[in-house]
């Protein structure tokens, strides 16, 4: 096989290095592919280690140049490589390394958040959300900065009920919307409220955010955990005793199955007969890549559903801003709450957001977002399959995350472990359990979280962290078998 002789550039302290890439006959895209990331994640080139000119590689390996040129890139935009026109390709100076071939963090970093819910804020659209703020700032009147309406700015109400009703099929109106600060301030105004008003039992999926769940304990309710399975959270379990029920119907979190049709027309169901009340949360509802997202639970009950969204998902949690579609019995007990736990005072933040989605900014972020994650969700798969195949990716493609099935017997630690070995943080299903006891061996990877210029090399290092951690479960009862 060739042999290929890396230059050395002024930055790097090597220079002259040979390396080996196995490069075969067929496919030799991605075998080239593969040998350089392999390379470069086994230490064999130092981040500015340069690369020869595609021509010259092409030639020393008898291949396309154009075949060199698309995998150079392909791992530039993975992040493993850098390139500029007229100065060369060179490996990255924040390319992962490690020894004996395995994927590691690059020394004196430390892991990276790759918990799920966490967006790419690297595409934050800085330009127009700036544009957004001058327009609001120029034609906001007077009255309008002082203090505002306990429900939030009515221009931005406005705005959001127009776009809740088109995209997420949303019954809303300015008048039953109210503005809070994300998910959790107005989780804690929900929960609020309905201890105020006497209720007592909360039933919440068995997975979910122990933070959400904490909210409402410290409101004073209790909590009843509700079994997940293919069909998103047992709904079926709700009775006369329950109050309430907080559900992530489009994409359950983490798991990734959206409610059943069977389970949405259950759980409407007992909201009417029962008076109970259902708190959607749809932390993720325009995120969905195999069909048109599934609308809004919101839709098909209004006066029984309070339905929570936010811009953290779309745009950046230091947005701040979430938004209730409230029933109307409802709204009093809400704003009551309101001289308690504080009233929205960010009036002009909410102009920006108001006059961001008047232009259509908010719709194509999510556009351009949507094409993003997705990507990233089928390069997940994509490798999964190639390199781990006896784990599953579970869920419906959708969201920001994605849960990992495990084989049998796997231990999901010994996954974290491994990929904090790689610098990246993520989480055994059972960390979002709202239960003690046995749960699925499954990890949680947070593909989102990732920056764009490196998102699909982090993939290439969780993936890397499941095969390892399959293949050291599995390598005692080969050798058992040998013996």
């Amino acid at each position: 096989m060739p042999a290929l002789r890396v230059a050395g550039m002024p930055r790097s302290p090597h220079a002259d290095l040979d390396l080996h890439l196995e490069v075969g006959e067929t496919r030799p895209a991605r075998a080239l592919e593969r040998a350089l990331r392999d390379a470069i994640a086994a230490g064999r080139v130092s981040p500015g280690g340069r690369l020869p000119a595609s021509r010259g590689l092409a030639a020393d390996l008898g291949i396309a140049r154009t075949t060199v040129a698309e995998v150079y890139g392909q791992l530039t935009a993975e992040g493993w490589l850098e390139s500029r026109v007229g100065a060369g390709t060179w490996v990255a100076q924040t390319a992962a390394q490690g020894p004996s071939g395995r994927e590691t963090a690059a020394p004196g970093t430390g892991p990276r958040p790759y918990f799920g819910g966490i967006p790419d804020t690297s595409l934050f659209p800085r330009r127009e959300w700036a544009a957004a703020a001058r327009r609001a700032a120029d034609v906001t009147a007077a009255a309008e900065l002082g203090y505002p309406d306990r429900r939030g700015s009515l221009r931005l109400r406005q705005e959001l009920a127009g776009y809740l009703r088109r995209t997420r099929g949303a019954q809303a109106s300015a008048e039953r919307i109210v503005i809070g600060q994300g998910f959790s301030g107005l989780l804690t105004l929900v929960c609020r409220a309905m201890a105020g008003a006497g209720a007592r039992r909360l039933a919440v999926e068995e997975y979910g955010h122990r933070a959400h769940r904490e909210i409402a304990a410290a409101a004073g309710l209790d909590l009843v955990p509700l079994r997940v399975d293919g069909e998103g959270a047992d709904v079926t379990r709700l009775g006369p005793d329950i109050d309430g029920v907080l559900l992530t119907p489009a994409h359950q979190f983490p798991t990734g199955v959206p409610l059943s049709p069977a389970r949405r027309r259950a759980v409407t169901a007992w909201a009417r007969d029962s008076g109970g009340l259902v708190i959607e949360d749809d932390y993720d509802g325009e995120f969905r890549y195999d069909r048109r997202a599934v609308g809004a639970l919101q839709g098909m009950a209004p006066g029984h559903v309070i339905y929570i969204g936010t811009a953290s998902k779309a745009l950046a949690p230091a947005v701040g801003l979430g938004w209730a579609v409230v029933p109307a019995a409802r709204m009093a007990m809400l704003l009551a709450q309101r001289p308690v736990l504080g009233e929205p005072r960010d009036t002009l933040n909410q102009l920006t957001l108001a006059e961001f989605i008047a232009a259509h900014s908010y719709d194509r972020h999510v556009r351009r977002m949507r094409a993003e994650y997705r990507r990233r969700r089928e390069y997940l798969a994509a490798h999964l399959a190639a390199r781990a195949p006896a784990a599953r990716l579970a869920g419906v493609p959708a969201g920001i995350q994605a849960l990992v099935a495990l084989p049998d017997g796997t231990d999901p630690d010994r996954v974290t472990a491994a990929g904090l070995l790689r610098g990246l943080a993520f989480s055994a299903l059972r960390e979002y359990a709202a239960s003690g006891g046995a749960h699925p061996a499954a990890v949680v990877l947070g593909f989102g979280a990732s920056p764009a210029t490196r998102a699909l090399a982090d993939i290439d290092l969780a993936v890397a962290a499941i095969e390892d951690a399959i293949a050291d479960h599995a390598r005692p009862a080969k050798e058992s078998a040998d013996r």
